[in-house]
């Protein structure tokens, strides 16, 4: 685990990403909503490689939550096929340009070809050392956390002393620094069971922007905004030494 200490205030060691407003961008240029996931694709690639260019070492992005499984069937399918895609397409890219990818969630109730590219890409580029990309794909902030307490009884971890370090290192998100910051976009002001353990005292920034539009220049605003901010975790600024 990352401890706070460790966390500068000029960058964001870790940033997380809601990418919402796929379906209401489309809606919005009577488009198929298969066309808004599409250009959100396009949005997720362009925004690594920015990402990447700022330093940061690690990016989780929320791409498919266990609540949009409710979705139409004929769209979750569609989503489906569209990240199975994308993974083998990219696959190449990502592992050249040295990022490690990696997936949260419960693959258990996923097609079995999307599971397999899951383990391609992640064994392809598990030995990279470049920018951790994580993608949240059926995942639930709530769920982890369940199958988090489930390991723990599980294990010789004595229940009555368990503290949030023995319970945190059985979360999917165990080997990830607490996010500094998260971004969503899509008008929207509200985490959506993302994350639910890691964001205590993560930074929000929210925007208008629907994700299909979300580019450079909205990163470098979320970037500024994130600069402003004093992070004291709780403490005050005299316990901070400033």
């Amino acid at each position: 685990m990352f401890k706070r200490e460790e966390i500068s205030n000029t960058l964001p060691r870790h940033l997380a990403v809601i990418m919402d407003g796929n379906g209401r961008w489309a809606k919005r240029k009577a488009l198929p909503r298969a066309i808004g996931h599409k250009k959100g694709l396009e949005a997720a690639k362009q925004l690594v490689t920015s990402v990447n260019d700022y330093g940061i070492k690690f990016l989780t992005l929320f791409a498919f939550s266990m609540e949009n499984a409710g979705r139409p069937k004929k769209e979750v399918d569609g989503l489906f096929g569209l990240a199975g895609e994308a993974l083998v397409d990219q696959a190449e890219t990502l592992n050249n340009q040295n990022f490690k990818v990696q997936f949260i969630g419960d693959r258990t109730s996923i097609p079995r070809g999307l599971q397999n590219a899951f383990i391609d890409i992640e064994k392809l580029t598990e030995n990279n050392s470049g920018m951790v990309v994580t993608i949240a794909f059926n995942y639930s902030g709530r769920w982890d956390i369940l199958q988090a307490i489930r390991k723990s009884v599980l294990s010789s971890v004595n229940v009555d002393q368990l503290g949030e370090r023995d319970l945190s290192v059985f979360l999917q998100t165990n080997e990830l620094p607490e996010p500094d910051l998260l971004i969503r976009t899509g008008g929207e002001k509200r985490i959506s069971n993302f994350m639910l353990w890691d964001l205590a005292y993560t930074e929000l920034f929210f925007t208008d922007c629907l994700w299909p539009d979300f580019g450079s220049s909205e990163l470098e605003l979320a970037m500024d905004d994130y600069r402003s901010r004093e992070r004291r975790f709780g403490k005050t600024t005299e316990q901070l030494g400033e």
